[in-house]
């Protein structure tokens, strides 16, 4: 069932992004959300990020670990999110906590450092999420070599 949940997701993605080339925020979010599990209450936060990934202005991936990320769901729009080039993330005794932790937006433009609050918090398988991510890319790549190969007299 899994699978054949993950190929629908993947034809619609592909079929989404096509002529553009690169996937959207809102086509990473459903794609985050396919590898996301169910919430929890907090995660263990270290003091940095070792990566983010915005995902529209609701909702963001934040890794703590090189095999460990999160996906956070905002309880509204975020600010200068898909502009930010920096991030931060609220904490109490190194556990960042649902609806009571907040991202906060560095560097944004004219509204900068607004706290966003988390809403709620799911871990992220990061290993079907990155072959997931693999087979995206190599899809796209076999079309457009298709696509060419239709053009060609």
């Amino acid at each position: 069932m899994k699978k054949t949940l993950f190929a629908l997701m993947a034809a619609a993605l592909l079929g989404g992004c096509a002529t553009a080339g690169k996937l959207s925020s809102g086509e990473r979010l459903t794609l985050y959300r396919a590898h996301a599990g169910e919430p929890v209450k907090d995660f263990q936060y270290f003091g940095s990020l070792h990566g983010w990934t915005e995902l529209g202005d609701s909702a963001l991936a934040v890794w703590t670990r090189p095999s460990e990320a999160w996906l956070l769901n905002l309880s509204g729009p975020c600010m200068d999110l898909s502009y930010a080039p920096a991030i931060s993330v609220t904490n109490m005794m190194g556990r960042v906590s649902a609806r009571f932790d907040r991202v906060i937006v560095l560097g944004g433009g004219p509204v900068g450092q607004v706290p966003c609050r988390i809403d709620s918090i799911q871990p992220l398988d990061v290993k079907a999420l990155r072959a997931s991510e693999k087979e995206l890319r190599e899809a796209k790549i076999a079309e457009r070599a298709a696509d060419q190969a239709g053009d060609e007299p």
